[in-house]
């Protein structure tokens, strides 16, 4: 990743760490007062994600210091290690919110203040959805993955103040007809609601980074592109792709050189194969690490 990439990634999860403390205070606040249990959960999730954007931070420059004996295939691991406890921490506090929400329609609902529920979620939303677009706008520049998880962190926020606002006006709704006595469960159901579609986030999350830990294979359409550039700089067919691999902001390509009996080839010519694909695949978002092996 480029200086001007780290400058922004720098940038991006400092702005999201004053965004989320913001809204874990309101949220908090706002929640235990009113004794809702989705804006408690806003409240909460946002005291959670500021917590991973600090240890991101952490992450970051760390990734991004120098060399270190103690780490010699590099510090690119860092990124998919925190995205999973990114990931796990989130669905951990799901699957919590999501019990609880079960334990409140079992032992009865609290009475609520709707009106001013619903104002706070009003403001909720626009406040997290312009942080989502704000963060998505600096980040368009820096193709890390640490961003990525940071821009799903507050499109779930978002989605999340969104379904409580509704809830909340659902709720009003209710007030006004002959189903007021109902009123109250919009809250509990609105979390049940939003935790069950919220647990693939998360998970898709885990299963992404745990890919990357492991070394497998990436997305086809990735494999394509190295392919498609090794045939565009190799005329005579001596390079054969062995494997490709993406840790973190890292595409490691393991490259076998194989030269027919009647070729020869030269140190020179090696070098010259990788500058060459280095420039054809130039235009991935990834630091790219070429590895290239004379078969003999």
């Amino acid at each position: 990743m480029c200086v001007p990439s780290q400058a922004i990634e720098q940038k991006v999860l400092i702005l999201s760490s004053v965004f989320a403390l913001m809204f874990a205070v309101g949220g908090l606040a706002v929640g235990l007062i009113l004794g809702s249990l989705v804006i408690a959960f806003d409240g909460l999730y946002s005291l959670i994600s500021l917590l991973l954007t600090i240890l991101s931070l952490l992450a970051a420059k760390l990734i991004h210091s120098p060399k270190d004996k103690r780490f010699p295939n590099g510090k690119a691991m860092f990124e998919p290690i925190v995205i999973a406890i990114k990931g796990v921490v989130i669905m951990c506090l799901v699957i919590y919110s999501l019990f609880g929400a079960i334990d409140s329609l079992i032992q009865g609902v609290k009475p609520l203040d709707i009106g001013v529920a619903s104002v706070f979620g009003l403001v909720n939303t626009l406040g997290c959805g312009f942080a989502w677009w704000k963060i998505t706008q600096m980040s368009r520049e820096s193709h890390s993955g640490l961003i990525e998880a940071e821009t799903k962190q507050w499109q779930m926020d978002t989605l999340l103040s969104m379904a409580i606002t509704l809830g909340f006006v659902i709720a009003w709704g209710l007030t006004q007809t002959s189903l007021a006595q109902y009123a109250g469960y919009a809250d509990p159901l609105m979390m049940i609601l939003i935790s069950a579609y919220f647990l693939k986030v998360p998970f898709s999350m885990v299963s992404q980074a745990v890919k990357e830990l492991l070394q497998m294979a990436p997305q086809q359409e990735l494999i394509a592109e190295v392919s498609k550039g090794m045939k565009e700089v190799d005329s005579q067919e001596t390079l054969h792709l062995g494997s490709v691999v993406k840790v973190g902001n890292e595409l490691r390509i393991d490259i076998n050189v194989v030269p027919s009996e009647e070729s020869i080839i030269k140190t020179g010519d090696i070098k010259v194969f990788q500058q060459n694909l280095k420039q054809k695949l130039s235009a991935l978002p990834y630091k790219l690490e070429l590895k290239m092996n004379i078969a003999i």
